[in-house]
């Protein structure tokens, strides 16, 4: 009977200190999604690869979008001509690198600032290492689902390709109608990438379109902050202590359990600090920032959602990378530390 009232007072515990932060994290997203065009922004970016990745990672700041949002704005900036560093960058490091969040981590690990520090550090610097790397394969079509490649703009296109293989200009989309998504088929996107650019609206729509998403978004984030919640608190307490601590405590150990927990907890960025807070006291800070890093980037929803644009193999170049990067980084704090 402890038990079960020990776990629900922490479940409660962690709703109540996340919601406010999921709230804000989507009404402010939904607010910088519709109002900012993207076109404009892609214009003003570096063409060099690695500083377009680094760009890419930055942008987060004018995107604060979590692991759901990130998607949907790096298959637009890839349809508006942006290069792969940029979307790549983006897609990996704007869960992680927006002010929501880091003020999200900053109120959970207060008394631990170099967590919060170090989470913004080696996500910007995964992401902009893997997004450089990308930059290597000229033509990203072949990477990309068929959809997104034919919607690639001409200025993308590498000059070698035949000319009858530029199948369309650039455009956007976000949804039709409040309520309604356009689908992501050519001929679908053929007629409606002008018509459905967000920015070209009359202001009523996009705040029809605002509340929708927002709508949107939160019943299906507070459904998933919901879950990882309940799970936290299960796994306080139903685990035995000894167990955690066990695996808790052990420099690699660790990090692979905290790594694994955070693909499969699928927990929201705006709200994971909360989450990852709940295990500061059995687990190492290298394995917490483990959590806090690969958990954004590589999720099992965001591999779903990665799915509608990037094909197989990439998506497991990217898991790969991304993996490893963190493993080797998180790995170097706790053995600083010890």
């Amino acid at each position: 009977m402890n038990q079960l009232s020990s776990g629900f007072t922490l479940f409660l515990s962690l709703l109540v200190e996340a919601i406010p932060f999921l709230l804000l994290g989507v009404l402010l997203s939904g607010l910088m999604l519709l109002f900012i065009d993207e076109r404009k922004l892609i214009a003003h970016l570096p063409r060099n690869p690695l500083l377009a990745a680094l760009a890419g990672s930055s942008i987060g700041f004018l995107f604060p979008v979590c692991e759901c949002g990130n998607v949907p704005v790096a298959r637009r900036l890839l349809m508006q001509g942006a290069s792969a560093p940029v979307a790549i960058g983006f897609l990996l490091a704007a869960p992680t690198i927006n002010p929501i969040v880091i003020w999200a981590t900053w109120t959970a690990f207060r008394d631990q600032p170099e967590i919060v520090v170090l989470r913004v550090v080696f996500s910007l610097f995964i992401a902009t290492l893997i997004g450089w790397v990308f930059s290597a394969q000229a033509d990203l079509r072949p990477l990309l689902q068929p959809a997104v490649a034919a919607a690639i703009p001409q200025s993308q296109v590498p000059p070698s390709t035949p000319e009858s293989s530029r199948l369309l200009q650039s455009g956007t989309f976000l949804l039709a109608q409040p309520g309604k998504p356009i689908r992501m088929d050519t001929t679908e996107l053929q007629a409606t990438l002008v018509a459905s650019s967000t920015t070209s609206k009359p202001l009523s729509d996009r705040l029809q379109l605002l509340v929708a998403n927002t709508i949107q978004e939160i019943r299906e984030l507070g459904g998933v902050l919901v879950l990882g919640s309940l799970v936290a608190a299960v796994i306080q307490v139903a685990i035995p202590r000894e167990l955690i601590l066990s695996l808790g405590q052990g420099p690699v150990t660790s990090i692979i359990a905290m790594l694994t927990l955070g693909a499969v907890v699928s927990i929201c960025s705006t709200v994971d600090a909360f989450f990852a807070l709940s295990f500061a006291a059995a687990f190492t800070s290298g394995s917490l920032l483990a959590f806090l890093v690969f958990g954004p980037m590589i999720d099992l929803k965001g591999l779903a959602l990665m799915l509608t644009i990037f094909r197989g193999r990439a998506v497991i170049y990217l898991f790969a990378l991304a993996a490893q990067l963190t493993f080797l980084l998180t790995l170097f704090v706790n053995l600083q530390i010890s």
